[in-house]
Protein backbone atom coordinates (compact mmCIF):
# COMPACT_ATOMS: atom_id res chain seq x y z
CA UNK A 1 0.00 0.00 0.00
CA UNK A 2 1.27 3.37 -0.76
CA UNK A 3 1.70 5.71 1.92
CA UNK A 4 2.98 9.16 2.14
CA UNK A 5 3.95 11.30 4.98
CA UNK A 6 2.71 15.20 4.68
CA UNK A 7 3.84 17.90 6.78
CA UNK A 8 4.27 21.91 7.16
CA UNK A 9 0.81 23.07 7.21
CA UNK A 10 -0.16 25.62 10.22
CA UNK A 11 -1.04 28.90 10.71
CA UNK A 12 0.36 32.01 8.39
CA UNK A 13 -0.89 35.70 8.31
CA UNK A 14 -1.97 36.69 4.99
CA UNK A 15 1.06 37.85 3.19
CA UNK A 16 3.26 34.80 4.59
CA UNK A 17 4.55 31.49 3.64
CA UNK A 18 4.41 27.79 4.20
CA UNK A 19 6.33 25.03 2.71
CA UNK A 20 4.52 21.51 2.49
CA UNK A 21 6.47 18.75 2.43
CA UNK A 22 5.14 15.19 1.16
CA UNK A 23 7.52 12.03 1.82
CA UNK A 24 6.33 9.15 -0.08
CA UNK A 25 7.50 5.70 2.10
CA UNK A 26 8.12 2.38 0.17
CA UNK A 27 7.14 3.63 -3.00
CA UNK A 28 9.08 5.23 -6.02
CA UNK A 29 7.24 8.03 -7.64
CA UNK A 30 10.00 8.97 -10.02
CA UNK A 31 7.72 7.64 -13.17
CA UNK A 32 4.88 9.49 -11.59
CA UNK A 33 3.12 12.65 -11.75
CA UNK A 34 2.51 13.98 -8.62
CA UNK A 35 -0.31 16.45 -7.69
CA UNK A 36 -1.03 19.03 -4.93
CA UNK A 37 -4.76 19.30 -3.85
CA UNK A 38 -7.18 20.89 -1.44
CA UNK A 39 -10.27 20.82 0.20
CA UNK A 40 -11.74 23.85 2.28
CA UNK A 41 -15.41 24.15 4.25
CA UNK A 42 -18.32 24.23 1.86
CA UNK A 43 -15.96 23.63 -1.42
CA UNK A 44 -15.20 21.09 -3.89
CA UNK A 45 -11.95 19.51 -3.79
CA UNK A 46 -9.15 21.36 -6.15
CA UNK A 47 -6.07 20.39 -8.20
CA UNK A 48 -3.32 23.21 -6.99
CA UNK A 49 -0.89 22.19 -8.98
CA UNK A 50 0.84 18.91 -10.59
CA UNK A 51 4.32 17.95 -11.68
CA UNK A 52 4.80 15.42 -14.41
CA UNK A 53 7.66 12.97 -14.69
CA UNK A 54 10.36 13.00 -16.53
CA UNK A 55 10.11 16.54 -18.14
CA UNK A 56 8.81 18.13 -15.41
CA UNK A 57 6.05 19.95 -16.90
CA UNK A 58 3.73 21.88 -13.86
CA UNK A 59 0.18 22.73 -13.86
CA UNK A 60 -0.81 25.63 -11.83
CA UNK A 61 -4.31 26.71 -10.75
CA UNK A 62 -4.94 30.50 -11.89
CA UNK A 63 -5.54 31.48 -8.74
CA UNK A 64 -2.00 30.40 -7.02
CA UNK A 65 0.15 31.28 -10.15
CA UNK A 66 3.04 33.17 -9.58
CA UNK A 67 2.66 32.32 -5.58
CA UNK A 68 2.85 28.57 -5.23
CA UNK A 69 5.95 26.74 -6.38
CA UNK A 70 5.70 22.83 -6.75
CA UNK A 71 8.75 20.86 -7.02
CA UNK A 72 10.04 17.32 -6.75
CA UNK A 73 12.88 15.51 -5.41
CA UNK A 74 12.66 12.27 -6.66
CA UNK A 75 16.26 10.77 -5.01
CA UNK A 76 14.15 11.54 -1.69
CA UNK A 77 10.74 10.35 -2.77
CA UNK A 78 9.43 13.93 -2.17
CA UNK A 79 7.43 16.48 -3.30
CA UNK A 80 6.95 20.43 -2.31
CA UNK A 81 4.85 23.07 -2.11
CA UNK A 82 6.32 26.10 -1.77
CA UNK A 83 3.42 29.04 -1.19
CA UNK A 84 4.31 32.63 -0.41
CA UNK A 85 2.42 35.43 -0.54
CA UNK A 86 -0.85 33.43 1.45
CA UNK A 87 -4.48 34.80 1.68
CA UNK A 88 -7.20 33.75 3.90
CA UNK A 89 -8.71 32.10 0.45
CA UNK A 90 -5.82 29.29 0.47
CA UNK A 91 -6.91 28.11 4.03
CA UNK A 92 -7.79 24.48 3.38
CA UNK A 93 -6.60 20.70 4.06
CA UNK A 94 -3.90 20.23 1.13
CA UNK A 95 -3.20 16.64 0.00
CA UNK A 96 -0.76 15.35 -1.90
CA UNK A 97 -1.39 12.76 -4.28
CA UNK A 98 -0.28 10.21 -6.98
CA UNK A 99 -2.30 9.35 -10.36
CA UNK A 100 -1.35 5.63 -11.65
CA UNK A 101 -1.41 7.04 -15.36
CA UNK A 102 -1.26 10.45 -16.76
CA UNK A 103 -0.96 13.64 -15.03
CA UNK A 104 -3.09 17.13 -14.65
CA UNK A 105 -6.23 18.14 -12.70
CA UNK A 106 -8.17 16.07 -14.33
CA UNK A 107 -6.66 12.79 -14.21
CA UNK A 108 -7.81 9.63 -11.59
CA UNK A 109 -5.65 10.20 -8.84
CA UNK A 110 -5.13 6.35 -7.17
CA UNK A 111 -3.15 7.35 -3.75
CA UNK A 112 -3.40 10.44 -1.41
CA UNK A 113 -1.99 11.43 1.63
CA UNK A 114 -3.28 11.75 4.68
CA UNK A 115 -3.48 15.80 4.19
CA UNK A 116 -2.06 18.92 6.22
CA UNK A 117 -3.68 21.89 7.29
CA UNK A 118 -3.51 25.37 6.01
CA UNK A 119 -4.58 28.36 7.91
CA UNK A 120 -4.11 31.95 6.70
CA UNK A 121 -5.61 34.48 9.14
CA UNK A 122 -5.80 38.07 7.69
Amino acid sequence: EVQFVESGGGLAQAGGSLRLSCAALEFSFADYAIGWWRLAPGKEREGVSCIRAGDGTIYYEDSVKGRFTISRDNAKNTVYLQMISLKPEDTAVYYCAVPSTGWGPDVNYDWWGQGTQVIVSS
